[in-house]
């Protein structure tokens, strides 16, 4: 306790703010001056209501038997493991993500870190260690006053707006330079390790891949990046977002998951054998997500628009086929040596929550190589426009997947899912209550 409060001392920083992700990803929490900060970790005394875990990205809270009225307390528990500088704010302030426990000392289940440790205690239980490591894909559009006008690309640095058709265009990312230095140096500062950046094929659409490592920690940092692109944006008079599809007519942002498993005591890749072939646990991971990953899409496709990304052509899988070197295919399997063997879940949009969306994807295949059961033959040529293991077409169709999956239900944990899905439910009502444009244009005055 000494040394953290001196090492805030050290730096300046008289602010925390105490993080946690609530469904939909997004940070909540509370901030306070330091000495509050450290006479709450002392006493444990840093409470938040319970029901935060039931909120819905339009604000309303899904209440149930499990998650009560009430609004019980629960508390906070800073990992300081993830305190970091929180590099955009005008006062030097530090954040750090949270745990949270009831009072007799046991962990919330609704927690969307708490279902990533659920799923990881599963694997940790037969002696395995996934690794991951997801690709984000965002847009960068023109700051607005009015959030419901359709986005714009911003001007760049040569005064033009990005048409999208200079794919891996390195000019194009020449455009925003210092926002990408602020990225860049933002995601130092709170220990974000990214490596690759490349211009996709939308206009002003971008992608970032984070190291792979320990999914926890892979998770932590996704949460913190995704906010980090927001803040920094705002800072340079533009926005980034990272809904699955901004613009009908182009390519959607997707948060491609690599995953692998490695053996606890040896660290070697338990997905490939010694003569390099792929292991039975390897195709049996494939497989569960193969089955499970229709159930799952509430979390790797969570809101009406994640819908809006898939389809034929465009980078976006309406399958869970697998092949090697296919981005054809749901589930791709790169290139590499023995130690980097690896499926690639392609069909999870960057609108996820990360923790939910990786931990959904493991569970599937930890489903699988429990189950020992066995993929479809490798898919050969262009997926796009294949027949069957087809994922669910609509929104609602996923839900009701995932409402009669007893086995990922066990998994991730009965009340949550319970809990999750009547939040998606209350969502897509609240969707359902506002015209579209296509409403207006067609039918407003014609029928």
């Amino acid at each position: 306790m000494e040394e953290l409060d001196s090492w805030l001392r050290s730096e300046g920083i008289d602010d925390i703010e105490c993080m946690v992700a609530d469904l939909a990803g997004i940070a909540r929490g509370k901030a306070m001056p330091r000495t509050k900060f450290i006479e709450g970790l002392k006493k444990r005394d840093m409470k938040m209501p319970e029901t935060l875990f039931g909120l819905t990205i339009h604000g309303d809270y899904a209440l149930n038997d499990y998650l009560r009225e009430t609004e019980q307390d629960v508390i906070l528990l800073p990992d300081l493991d993830t305190i970091c500088k929180t590099p955009w704010q005008s006062e030097p302030t530090a954040g750090v993500i949270c745990d949270c426990i009831y009072e007799n000392g046991q962990a919330v289940e609704f927690s969307p870190r708490q279902i990533m440790r659920r799923v990881l205690d599963l694997y940790r239980n037969e002696g395995w260690q996934p690794i991951v490591a997801p690709e984000f894909e965002f847009y960068l559009i023109d700051r607005q006053e009015n959030v419901e006008s359709n986005p714009i690309p911003p001007r760049g640095r040569s005064g033009q707006r990005d048409t999208g058709s200079s794919p891996f265009s390195i000019d194009s990312l020449d455009e925003f330079p210092a926002f990408f230095d602020d990225i860049y140096d933002a995601c130092e500062a709170q220990g974000v390790e990214i490596d690759t950046l490349i211009h996709e094929a939308g206009p002003a659409q971008y992608e970032f891949n984070v190291i792979h490592g320990d999914p926890l920690n892979v998770a932590d940092q996704s949460f913190l990046f995704k906010r980090i692109g927001r803040q920094v944006a705002i800072r340079h008079n533009m926005f980034c977002t990272f809904m699955a599809r901004p613009y009908p007519d182009t390519f959607g942002s997707a948060m491609h998951i690599h995953q692998s498993v490695q053996d606890l005591e040896t660290g070697l890749n338990i997905f490939a054998s010694a003569d390099d072939t792929d292991s039975e646990l390897f195709h049996a991971h494939i497989a569960g997500m193969q089955k499970y990953l229709p159930a799952a899409m509430p979390f790797i496709a969570p809101y009406v628009n994640s819908y809006r990304r898939f389809g034929t052509g465009l980078s976006a899988p309406t399958n869970t086929h697998w092949s090697r070197e296919n981005r054809s295919v749901g589930l791709r399997v790169p290139s590499g040596p023995r130690e980097a063997r690896r499926v690639e879940n392609r069909i999870a949009g960057s609108d996820v929550n990360p923790y939910l969306a990786i931990a959904a994807s493991l569970a599937c295949g930890y489903l699988g190589m429990k189950e020992g059961l066995s993929p479809s033959p490798e898919f050969k040529g262009s997926a796009y426009e294949a027949r069957g293991r087809a994922l669910p077409e609509h929104y609602l169709e996923g839900l009701h997947n995932l409402r009669d999956c007893k086995p990922l239900a066990k998994v991730l944990g009965e009340a949550f899912v319970a809990t999750y899905i009547q939040a998606k439910e209350m969502e897509y009502e609240s969707f359902g209550t506002v015209l579209s444009p296509w409403e207006n244009k067609y039918l407003l005055l014609s029928v």
